[in-house]
């Protein structure tokens, strides 16, 4: 078994960074994305998953050179600080620990959730109107402790126990689908004219979809495996590998998903509200019990502890790195970044996350609330990804490249694209809310340079300014766009997206001429 140059141990194979990858992305999206993706695009939902599936996959090559060039625990947020300095390096960081953040809990909610639906009378009280009781809170607090004490103890622990869940997570979401697909498919749902037609909503509907209903918080789970590169082996390899293939697998599970869903939903459902008006608390457990598939409702039922369980073990790994690499950044306290002397555990940002996650459950114990807000923090936080590694191109040619992307040169600027897209996407005024919570994380550099006699500053300031004042572009954009991005209609649909489009690429290169030759020396490394 080898070590990191950080000190965490090499002991995730890649087949097991691989089940990571399904683990974090196979979570509680696909128990309500199908639902929720409907509700707001209509059977156009189908396009909205693959859509998605091409973005957040361009947007993840850009990282897996990044994450084999930088073999580290919480390596998604620290890119930013090697290719442009602490000043863009602390807002990516920032904006990428908040993003996780949430998620164990948004899994907890969902196994509550369909735990609601069990045939026992404390299980009736755990959900009220998609929201959780003070019960529900406890039975979500119980799985947060177990998802973060499974982490506690060792890293092969959480390894082993993840690739085993996974394994039964790829196979329940593949019966249910086939099996509502078998049993109760109704194929005029998709284009029948009472409800609408294929996209009822119109397309800027699907693009929202994209952005809100949870494919991009699902497809966010390719963050796991460039996370936990520092433990993996031959992370050169088993980075894309994970990544790619993660992608991939996951996304097929999700198209058929929604195929399912969209035909077994009963035609008589649709009369009344169409797919906005569809209410289901357990989406696809409800409609097996309707077609008299009890043994799959029970399935789905059981699996909705473990599916959910499986990701939220999954992130509450990769958080604590993320806060362990905020805090070997200089941007946190060091005690966080500390790991356990034997097991390589960073314990103490274990126990951290946990209590602020546990904050964030009591604030929101809803789920769809929740996905909304991880899935547009955490592309803003994508936005320096495609340009740091194309910046890092062109400021350290020579520095060693265990993966060298072909066609970067087309893909990174196509992921900055992307990733502004999905941003607007999200519509306003959620987006503009995000980019502000993440503008708050620029006090902590205040704070940095101060304890530091502000020695760099003018350096860093040049280096990493296009990052804010981007946000701050696509914030005014998106307040003045199009109604149906919820803006105020100054600029008309179709003008609003090709504006975001030129803007992107402007600031884009910006960016990528920004970068700091000198910013990898001054990254701190950790000690251990």
């Amino acid at each position: 078994m080898t070590t990191s140059a950080t000190g965490a141990r090499r002991s995730i194979t890649p087949l097991a960074l691989l089940m990571t990858c399904l683990g974090s992305i196979i979570g509680s999206g696909w128990l309500f994305g199908a639902f929720n993706t409907a509700k707001i695009a209509g059977p156009a939902a189908i396009l909205a998953w693959v859509i998605g599936m091409v973005m957040m996959m361009a947007i993840a090559l850009t990282y897996t050179e990044l994450g084999a060039m930088f073999p580290e625990s919480g390596g998604m947020g620290r890119y930013a600080g090697y290719s442009h300095g602490p000043f863009a390096g602390v807002l990516a960081s920032w904006s990428n620990w908040l993003s996780m953040l949430a998620i164990p809990p948004i899994e907890a909610v969902a196994s509550v959730q369909y735990m609601s639906g069990w045939a026992f009378p404390w299980a009736r009280g755990l959900v009220e109107g998609g929201t959780l009781t003070t019960s529900g809170l406890i039975a979500a607090t119980a799985l947060m402790l177990l998802y973060t004490l499974l982490n506690y103890w060792t890293v092969a622990l959480f390894a082993k126990s993840n690739t085993a869940i996974t394994l039964f997570k790829l196979v329940v979401p593949l019966l249910a689908a086939v099996f509502l697909i078998a049993y109760g498919f109704h194929p005029e749902n998709f284009t029948a004219a009472a409800s609408g037609g294929f996209a009822p909503y119109g397309w800027a509907a699907v693009f929202t979809g994209v952005a809100t209903s949870g494919i991009v918080f699902s497809f966010n789970g390719f963050q796991a495996p460039i996370n936990l590169a520092g433990e993996a082996q031959r992370p050169g390899r088993s980075v894309p590998f994970a990544v790619v293939g993660g992608i991939l697998l996951a996304g097929v599970v999700y198209v058929l998903l929604q195929v399912a869903f969209i035909g077994a939903v009963a035609p008589a459902s649709l009369a009344g509200g169409g797919w906005a008006g569809l209410k289901f608390e357990s989406p696809f457990a409800e409609l097996a019990v309707a077609l008299g598939l009890n043994w799959l409702a029970l399935t789905l039922y059981a699996d909705a502890v473990i599916s959910p369980s499986g990701t939220g073990i999954t992130y509450a790994a990769t958080t604590s790195r993320a806060l362990q690499a905020l805090a070997r950044s200089g941007y946190m306290p060091a005690f966080l970044g500390q790991l356990h002397p034997t097991l390589g555990v960073p314990r103490r940002a274990l126990l951290v996350n946990l209590a602020l996650s546990l904050l964030a459950l009591y604030l929101f114990p809803n789920w769809e609330a929740l996905a909304a807000v991880v899935s547009v923090t955490c592309v803003v936080g994508f936005l320096t990804g495609p340009v740091s590694v194309a910046s890092l191109r062109r400021t350290a040619p020579q520095a060693p490249r265990p993966l060298r992307l072909a066609g970067l040169p087309l893909l990174a600027p196509l992921a900055f694209v992307f990733a502004s897209l999905l941003v607007y996407w999200s519509r306003w005024p959620l987006n503009g809310q995000i980019m502000l919570l993440v503008l708050l994380g620029l006090p902590i550099y205040v704070a940095v340079q101060a304890r530091r006699g502000w020695e760099g500053t003018a350096r860093h300031l040049r280096s990493g300014l296009w990052l804010p004042a981007f946000l701050l572009t696509l914030t005014l954009v998106s307040f003045l766009g199009s109604r149906e991005f919820g803006g105020r209609g100054v600029l008309p649909y179709g003008v609003d997206m090709a504006l975001v489009t030129v803007l992107a690429l402007a600031f884009y290169f910006w960016g990528v001429r920004s970068g700091d030759p000198e910013a990898m020396e001054e990254v701190p490394q950790d000690d251990d």
